[in-house]
């Protein structure tokens, strides 16, 4: 039996990055946890900063088979835009077809869709937005953009004529669940993805040990919280649920 796909391999067939580290430095992120604590390729203190890989940027690629997912380990911010533009276009110019995934800054997708308005069958926007409330989404996204900046990247990218998806994985607020979904939808004209924060004994970072805000949402995540949002949202045709949700639906329903 085909085992199912998870993690990014629901959304894409190929991923593709040109930075080390990001600036967003997300308390629960599985790329920074990779780096610096599970393989030690460098320390802490230097993910946050984010470095550019020439050699990246630079790659000509190929016509790659399915969904490329750009990025995957880092994101789009304003001081590396130059190079993901590039890199975008080192993609798109030879017909991928690429799922943009972002903690969107307005002037980057701004940019974006105008350098790429001619790409809207092939360049997809999935922007990550797993909180309304700005104090939630910046202790756990200590760097990346408010709640209204988000939405207005969204209301850009939806108004450009691009297809434009929600990634709430990890869903921050799932006691809110109902007013972001109602929020954000208007604006989606694709998919709208929900998802557990994972492994969170390996991953989340607690730089002052207080597990309050960590516990929490661990309390909001137990089976019968999965299937209260579950039964709130399954109708919507939109609707699609990450592996971790999957696997408390199949056994609960």
């Amino acid at each position: 039996m085909k085992k199912p796909a998870t993690g990014t391999r629901e959304w894409a067939q190929k991923t593709v990055n040109c930075v080390l580290g990001c600036e967003h430095d997300c308390r629960y992120c599985y790329a920074r946890y990779n780096m610096v604590d599970r393989f030690k390729k460098m320390l802490a203190k230097d993910w946050p900063k984010s470095e550019v890989r020439p050699e990246e940027v630079r790659k000509k690629h190929a016509k790659y088979s399915g969904v490329v997912m750009f990025p995957s380990t880092h994101d789009i911010t304003p001081s590396n835009l130059d190079a993901c533009v590039e890199v975008l276009r080192n993609l798109l110019k030879v017909g991928n077809t690429v799922l943009l995934v972002s903690k969107p800054h307005v002037a980057c997708i701004q940019r974006i869709v105008d350098e790429f308005a001619d790409y809207k069958k092939s360049l997809m926007f999935r922007f990550t937005i797993g909180a309304v409330s700005d104090k939630i989404l910046s202790y756990w996204e200590p760097g990346a953009p408010t709640f209204d900046e988000r939405l207005r990247s969204l209301k850009l990218a939806f108004d450009s004529g691009f297809k434009t998806s929600i990634s709430c994985e990890p869903l921050l607020e799932p006691w809110n669940a109902k007013t972001l979904f109602e929020t954000l939808i208007p604006y989606v004209n694709w998919e709208f993805w929900i998802g557990k924060l994972n492994k969170a004994d390996k991953r989340v970072r607690l730089d002052d040990g207080d597990r309050t805000m960590l516990d929490t949402l661990l309390s909001e995540q137990t089976d019968d919280a999965v299937m209260s949002i579950y039964r709130m949202l399954k109708d919507h045709p939109l609707i699609r649920w990450k592996d971790a949700y999957m696997e408390v639906i199949s056994r609960c329903r």
